[in-house]
């Protein structure tokens, strides 16, 4: 290949689609010598400097980062156009750090920044997480000094930035004050409303946006979803369907997800079978949603044949699939799985330990429970949470393995809550340790003042061991105590696709007499049967 000047090279270097065919093109520079003007040469590697960047993947290793700053030093007079391109490969290749310095870089060359420039150095703050809220509002400030802050790109990332770094009312202020909006302001705000947990506030903006993209209805799907509003989120699905709008990967994991939590199986198999009438690829995370539904909904059988048919698996694939075993009973299987993921290569975490713990505590597995509760910080890497040592606590509770369990609390690094006392208690009554039984009480009762289930097991206790008059005063002490809430079991059951909520001891559904009717029917039958 010919080329005499900075003009044809600069063209050549247009159509490159690969990131060798630049590396090419840059030592073919090199070795001309006609090019060896400064001017000429800042001209060319500018030039392939932002190719290089436009044609990397995220994914890229370190030593692509490596090659785009020793192009960027060996311009003798970077442009602010440079500094944007190289502020950008940071944060393209998460290296928030590095990016905001070379911002800093900038500034102290006196060099202007442009709407390209505070995108670019916003995004570097919001890899950061929360702890940068300072300097995204050094940048903030900036940017309106330089007439920047009103820009539209500018503007719909600092409302992302402002919602990563937990500052809601800035994101908020920052969104009213905008001259002009598109969807990736609306999107973007919606998403903040979701991080702070106000799903109603982010419904509201949804209803009065002007244009809305499958971006805007994933969001609200995902806030419904995250907040437990799961017959909210699935209306919204539905709705979503009936308008003809094509949900996206995140809009179909939200609706399945919300249809496992009710338990819905009907309408989760709808889901389903759009997802298969329209050929949707079957990512890893749709597949963890499909295994999450089934297990639920009681269909194991079905999560197991779509987890093994799948060739992409993730640690939130196992964890769906260990979590559902445990969830009904098969503890030795969950064991011969988390085996499987092991020698799969995958790591797990802390939801794949407990998971496997359930599973045994279902069945009685104390030594296996036991041996991966040891192996899971030296052998696996996963950090012991409170919630192995409730679950741990109930095992050997239930196992009747008081005493072991008190050793393991006492030599817990933090307190024990309200799980590890509550699963301690509960072995007590099992085996009648009032002892025991008392001081796990007083912690309950101390961490949960309002838990009325402590007082109606510590009188169980009492009965059980026949100290009448240790049952008379905890009943009586459930009546002085105001604050005492007693918690009330709840039941739900999908029928001809309405949803049903059982409460203990209700009478609120409008059929209750005939339920009621029907209850004590099977009740006279049981004792007739006997």
């Amino acid at each position: 290949m010919k080329a005499t000047n900075a003009n044809n090279i600069t063209t050549v270097i247009k159509r490159c689609k690969t990131p060798n065919q630049l590396l090419r093109l840059h030592a073919l520079t090199i070795t001309n010598p006609t090019l060896t003007k400064t001017t000429c040469r800042d001209i060319i590697t500018s030039s392939i400097l932002h190719a290089f960047i436009s044609l990397i993947p995220s994914s890229s290793s370190t030593t692509s980062l490596c090659y785009a700053v020793s192009l960027f030093n060996l311009i003798t007079s970077p442009s602010t156009f440079c500094f944007n391109n190289i502020i950008r490969a940071h944060t393209l290749l998460s290296s928030p750090l590095s990016a905001l310095g070379f911002f800093a870089r900038m500034r102290r060359f006196s060099l202007p920044p442009d709407f390209h420039t505070f995108p670019f150095a916003l995004k570097a703050c919001a890899q950061l997480g929360f702890s940068s809220f300072f300097i995204s509002q050094a940048l903030h400030s900036q940017a309106l000094k330089f007439g920047f802050a009103s820009h539209l790109f500018v503007s719909n990332t600092l409302i992302h930035v402002y919602s990563i770094c937990h500052h809601l009312n800035h994101a908020c202020k920052v969104f009213d004050e905008s001259s002009r909006r598109d969807v990736v302001s609306y999107n973007a705000m919606l998403d903040a409303f979701v991080k702070a947990g106000e799903v109603s506030r982010a419904r509201q903006l949804f209803e009065e946006m002007p244009v809305r993209d499958s971006v805007s209805w994933g969001t609200v799907l995902v806030g419904y979803a995250q907040m437990n509003q799961c017959e909210e989120a699935i209306q919204l699905f539905d709705q979503m369907l009936g308008l003809r709008v094509i949900p996206d990967d995140i809009c179909l994991v939200s609706a399945l997800s919300a249809c496992a939590q009710l338990g819905d199986l009907e309408r989760g198999k709808n889901i389903h079978d759009y997802i298969k009438r329209n050929r949707v690829r079957l990512s890893s995370y749709f597949l963890t949603a499909l295994v999450d539904l089934y297990a639920k909904c009681g269909c194991i059988e079905t999560a197991l044949g779509i987890f093994e048919a799948s060739p992409d698996k993730n640690v939130f694939t196992w964890n769906a699939m260990l979590v559902g075993l445990a969830m009904h009973g098969h503890g030795k299987l969950s064991l011969n799985y988390f085996c499987r993921m092991i020698e799969a290569g995958v790591k797990p975490d802390g939801v794949s330990v407990l998971g496997v713990l359930v599973g045994c505590s279902h069945v009685g597995f104390v030594h296996q429970a036991q041996k991966l509760f040891d192996d899971m910080e030296t052998v696996y890497g996963v950090p012991r949470e409170l919630k192995h040592y409730g679950c741990m606590a109930d095992l050997l509770g239930r196992a009747g393995l008081i005493k072991e369990a008190m050793e393991m609390i006492d030599k817990m690094p933090m307190g024990g809550d309200v799980f590890v006392w509550g699963g301690l208690l509960g072995g007590c009554r099992i085996h009648g340790d009032v002892e025991i039984a008392k001081k796990a009480a007083e912690h309950v009762m101390e961490l949960d003042p309002e838990d009325g289930g402590v007082y109606s097991i510590m009188a169980n206790v009492y009965a059980n061991a026949e100290k009448w008059d240790d049952v008379v005063k905890i009943r009586k002490s459930i009546k002085d105590a105001k604050r005492v809430k007693k918690i009330s079991g709840c039941s739900l059951i999908n029928l001809n696709g309405s949803i049903h909520k059982f409460i203990a001891g209700d009478s609120l559904h409008p059929q209750s007499e005939a339920i009621y009717w029907v209850l004590d029917g099977l009740w006279k039958h049981q004792f007739e049967a006997c």
